[in-house]
């Protein structure tokens, strides 16, 4: 739930401070106009049923775009919006302590009022293999739900790639 979370956090932030309308891609980009804009990563190493410790790396192209062979990648810069590291670092860690205490439930659903809509064609690839399907949601637990043919999959792991809506 970290990953969703923080990309929670990202999405108010971004929208706060340079009014522009981002979608969240499951479990962690952060996309402008179907464009990478930021990503998270996390590590954690659980004691338990706790957390021994937990960090949430996270970037955004506030200026510049790297390019990435075969995907499209977006900055704010681009769009004329000049946004100061340390503003938009506050804003997330404002956003991120908003939602400390609130359930799994809340989470998922403040998520999914941000992704791609239901039924969005996508491919996960993971293991080696590739999956195509219908993103049908987020489990409580925060897995993405893929619609294949007759059955709904729970996937836990991989990288989502977007189809046309």
């Amino acid at each position: 739930m970290f990953a969703l979370l923080a990309g929670i956090a990202v999405a108010q932030a971004l929208e706060e401070l340079a009014a522009v309308a981002v979608t969240l891609k499951w479990p962690n980009d952060v996309l402008l106009e179907g464009a990478k804009l930021a990503g998270v990563l996390i590590d954690a190493v659980p004691a338990g049923d706790r957390l021994d410790w937990l960090v949430i790396g996270i970037g955004v192209n506030l200026r510049e775009a790297p390019r990435i062979e075969g995907r499209e990648t977006a900055a704010l810069g681009a769009y004329g919006i000049e946004l100061a590291p340390r503003l938009v670092a506050d804003s997330v860690l404002k956003h991120l302590g908003q939602w400390q205490d609130v359930a799994g439930a809340a989470i998922v659903e403040a998520w999914l009022s941000h992704a791609h809509p239901v039924g969005t064609p996508i491919e996960v690839k993971a293991a080696g293999k590739s999956m195509h399907g219908r993103f049908a949601g987020l489990a409580p637990t925060g897995e993405l739900l893929l619609q294949r043919e007759n059955r709904i999959e729970a996937i836990s792991t991989g990288e989502v790639l977007l189809g046309p809506s």
